[in-house]
Parts: C-alpha cells; structure tokens; sequence
C-alpha cells in the first residue's frame, strides 16, 4: 500500500523544498502505533520526508525520471511526537549528486519542536532502464 504523506508544498526551489503533513486520527496506521496513544510512527516520519525528497528531485530535473526511492538514511535522530491534530512540517535541503540520485538534509518539526532529523540518499531512475524486458 501507498501512503501520500505529503498533503501541501508551502515553497520549492532548486536547492529546498518545505512541505506539509497533517496528521489525523483516521490514518489506519494509528490504530496500532499505539491504542492509547497514537502517535505518527517514525518510519512514516522518515517517509514523509523521502517523499518531499523526491519532490525536489523532480522538480530539479523536470521529472526526468519516473522513480525517487529511498537509498539510505543516516543519522536519523527522533525527537517529539506527531499526535493526531497536529501536522508534520518537513524541511529538505539538497546536498549533493550522487552516483545513483543526490542526498539531502532533512528535518520535521511539530509545534516548533524537533521530530525528526536525518540525512538521506536517494536513487533517481527509470524502471525501463533498470528492467527493459518490462519497457
């Protein structure tokens, strides 16, 4: 299943993108993360802030390419929940090409504080060139 974890761009550029996740008590996902406190789980965290990666990559290359995954994540640091109600504000920064994509800083905040922070590398490609019996 897919989730679309980014719900609103506020601004993009070449260099940064700062994006928006609200965050809802009806996301299935937090029936179970946890009964009596539900809380966005922090791989949901990390995905949103891949997603909005994958957001600049396009933005910078045209959508040259049809897929953005996530390649690594270094250095992810967790800090205050994401409670239902409250939204996931996501800022990424591009660092680098790569051989495979490009990385990038990201981090999340939550009421002006901390909730995510990591450095991540994604991988930019076509499927048809990856696997061109599918093409």
């Amino acid at each position: 299943m897919k989730f679309n974890l980014i719900d609103k761009v506020e601004s993009i550029t070449d260099e940064r993108i700062v994006a928006v996740q609200y965050v809802s008590l009806a996301e299935e996902y937090l029936a179970d993360h946890f009964p009596t406190f539900p809380v966005l789980p922090g791989v949901m965290m990390l995905e949103a802030v891949t997603q909005a990666a994958a957001w600049l990559m396009h933005h910078r290359s045209g959508f040259a390419k049809s897929f953005a995954v996530l390649k690594e994540a270094k250095n992810v640091k967790y800090g205050s929940f994401v409670a239902p109600g409250n939204f996931l504000r996501v800022e990424v920064e591009w660092n680098k090409q790569t051989d495979a994509g490009a990385s990038f800083k990201a981090s999340g905040v939550v009421n002006d504080k901390q909730a995510l922070q990591a450095r991540i590398e994604l991988a930019y490609f076509n499927l048809a060139d990856k696997m061109p019996e599918l093409a």
